[in-house]
């Protein structure tokens, strides 16, 4: 092959590669654009067993959550918009990207950690179309909103069940809510947490995905709280 059929034959490549590389710039410019603040379907409210976390080498590290006079049990991982299909993150906002600690630390009680409350904030809370005061307080609402299944919020000692049981046990405790609008998650066979859905007025809704993707092993154990 001469230099200038080796240069003829490259040509279709190169530009099958451009077009290639375009409509990947096109498409991650149009999945960005749609995460708009304010622009979601329904929220997902996280809540996660702080036991399981204060088990793991991150939460060994993390004093204010795991030392040994704390006994967290539910706390809020977050409130994070949704789409039917996917998610909103690290949305454009003029609020401030750092959440002052005048307005986290109310929320210490069910978000434990400034590191915590700042994430949130900024990955999901900046998509919501609210505020940062606004959007804590929709946490602390949302958080409200839930009854917590006595016999496994009091977590005394370690409890075993499966995934629907603990799900059972959620609905049991809070009418409205279905087995299409919760999901739980696991870390190996330890419960890591519970996703309950709600609409944007904080009521029990379905949402097929995140019920779609929940946790499914037959044995999932509750550490107890320290």
């Amino acid at each position: 092959m001469t230099l200038g059929n080796a240069r003829l034959t490259d040509q279709p490549l190169q530009r099958s590669f451009l077009l290639f590389f375009f409509i990947f710039l096109v498409s991650a410019a149009a999945a960005k654009a749609q995460d708009r603040a304010g622009a979601f379907d329904f929220y997902v409210l996280s809540l996660s067993w702080s036991p399981t976390f204060c088990a793991s080498q991150q939460g060994e590290r993390n004093d204010r959550q795991c030392d040994a006079d704390k006994d967290f049990r539910f706390i809020v991982h977050g409130l994070w918009p949704q789409y039917e299909k996917g998610y909103p993150e690290f949305c454009e906002t003029r609020e401030p990207r750092r959440v002052p600690r005048s307005v986290g630390e109310p929320l210490f009680d069910i978000m434990p950690s400034m590191g915590l409350i700042g994430h949130q904030w900024r990955k999901h809370g900046s998509c919501t179309g609210l505020g940062q005061r606004d959007y804590f307080t929709r946490i602390r609402q949302a958080f409200e909103r839930i009854r917590l299944p006595s016999d496994l919020a009091r977590g005394e000692t370690a409890v075993t069940l499966s995934a629907d049981e603990i799900e059972e046990k959620f609905i049991a405790a809070n009418p409205g809510m279905s087995r299409r609008g919760i999901s739980t998650s696991c870390e190996g066979r330890r419960l890591e947490e519970v996703r309950i859905c709600l609409t944007k007025d904080l009521q029990f809704r379905d949402c097929a995905e995140v019920d779609a993707d929940g946790c499914r092993i037959s044995q999932i154990t509750l550490p107890p709280a320290r």
